[in-house]
């Protein structure tokens, strides 16, 4: 300080600032504000909440939807039979003595396929064949006596007639004597007595002959009967030597077990059987869950040496066994050249028409969703979403989509317990 004077000096550190409204750490924070209020906003009304999942795409498997026709249709498998088959059973038991026809030889009808011994059996022919001729000459014994007796009673007639033919004119001639007074009362009444005797005697006789006529010829038609009954049983006593001789009823193939000379067979024992090479069918177990759709007539189909064939139901067998029931079926066309009784086909068994529908490859998801919803994937996002959709028929290719999926889109159709109950897969 001099002169008095004091002297201030005013620094730039000593000069008032004013205070900015506007900073950039402001602006920083609203925004930062802004971007958390608006991230909220999204997060609650527009992002998708849904629970997701990394998939790779090497673990599952697409097929895409498309429209064509659906056949209603299951695999079955059948068993080759001859159309006809003649099973052949014991009519007499014996042991074999010779071997004609050997397993799977053609044989025609008549032709000798075994010859059976039975010493037993032929006693037993001779004894019944014996008591049969016996019965029948005590029938012809009692008709002889019928005939006899009608014989009798029509000697019986003649002598009433022949007496009576006497006995007329002399009563005749004695009758108009005794009005004229020429022969006593006393010797007519002796004529007249003898006369209406005779006249009574053959009214008598006659009822009598004409109630045993009626008798007899019911008697003889009764014997007649008999007697023809005995002559029938007489030949089928005959005949039961005769089935020692076993023969084929019918032509075709023979199929018999293995028989050896000296071999028992008892009565009614079914030693083998022959089958009609020109026909065939095919048995064909089916699975119960179906009887209620399969009917007579429904078609089916197989392939055999690059050609198809067609086969038609023609009797269906109720009882279940085992979970399934049996049809036949025949073949309504051709049938196929070379096959063997007993080869096996895989039939394609058609239960309804075919109709144009939308159609969903089979896969393993069925058995994780029951046909209720499916992930259907999108190529664009790389993502596969949860879809509600409602199957119907099925078959062993595809399922009859009726609602929920269009022709075009691709679905999962592998299993999808790996899932979990995510609704979003993101495939990679």
């Amino acid at each position: 300080m001099t002169g008095g004077i004091q002297r201030i000096v005013i620094t730039e550190m000593d000069r008032k600032l004013e205070k900015k409204t506007w900073t950039p750490k402001f602006f920083a924070l609203i925004s930062g504000s802004v971007l958390l209020l608006g991230f909220i906003i999204y997060q609650l009304a527009f992002a998708d909440r849904r629970s997701t999942m990394n998939v790779s795409m090497e673990r599952v498997s697409i097929a895409s939807v498309k429209e064509g026709e659906f056949t209603d249709y299951i695999p079955v498998g059948g068993t080759l039979e001859p159309g006809e088959t003649f099973y052949l059973d014991a009519l007499e038991g014996g042991n074999i003595q010779e071997v004609v026809r050997e397993s799977g030889a053609l044989v025609n009808a008549g032709d000798t396929i075994l010859r059976l011994s039975n010493s037993k059996l032929q006693l037993e022919v001779m004894e019944r064949e014996s008591g049969l001729y016996f019965q029948i000459n005590n029938l012809r014994q009692v008709r002889l006596q019928l005939d006899q007796n009608d014989l009798s009673q029509q000697g019986q007639l003649a002598e009433i007639d022949y007496q009576l033919s006497l006995l007329k004119p002399q009563y005749e001639r004695f009758k108009s004597l005794h009005e004229k007074k020429l022969v006593s009362d006393r010797e007519f009444e002796e004529v007249r007595e003898q006369y209406d005797y005779n006249v009574k005697r053959r009214t008598l006789t006659y009822e009598a002959y004409r109630n045993d006529s009626i008798s007899r010829v019911s008697q003889k038609q009764q014997l007649r009967d008999s007697e023809r009954r005995m002559n029938q049983s007489l030949d089928g006593v005959g005949q039961i030597l005769d089935n020692l001789a076993v023969k084929a009823p019918i032509s075709g193939q023979l199929s018999t077990e293995q028989l050896q000379v000296g071999q028992s067979i008892s009565p009614g024992e079914r030693y083998g059987q022959i089958d009609i090479l020109d026909k065939f069918k095919v048995k064909v177990p089916i699975d119960e869950l179906y009887l209620p759709r399969v009917s007579t007539g429904l078609r089916g189909s197989f392939s055999l040496a690059g050609n198809t064939y067609a086969l038609e139901i023609s009797k269906i067998y109720p009882n279940v066994t085992g979970g399934r029931f049996e049809v036949d079926m025949i073949f309504p066309t051709d049938v196929p050249d070379g096959i063997r009784r007993g080869q096996t086909v895989r039939i394609r068994l058609e239960l309804g028409a075919s109709e144009q529908a939308v159609l969903l490859p089979t896969g393993g998801f069925y058995k994780d969703t029951g046909g209720n919803w499916v992930f259907v994937y999108d190529p664009a996002t790389g993502k596969a979403e949860k879809r509600s959709i409602r199957l119907g028929r099925k078959n062993p290719e595809f399922y009859e989509v009726l609602e929920g999926l269009s022709p075009g889109e691709r679905v999962i159709v592998s299993g999808y317990e790996n899932f979990g109950k995510n609704e979003v897969l993101h495939l990679n």
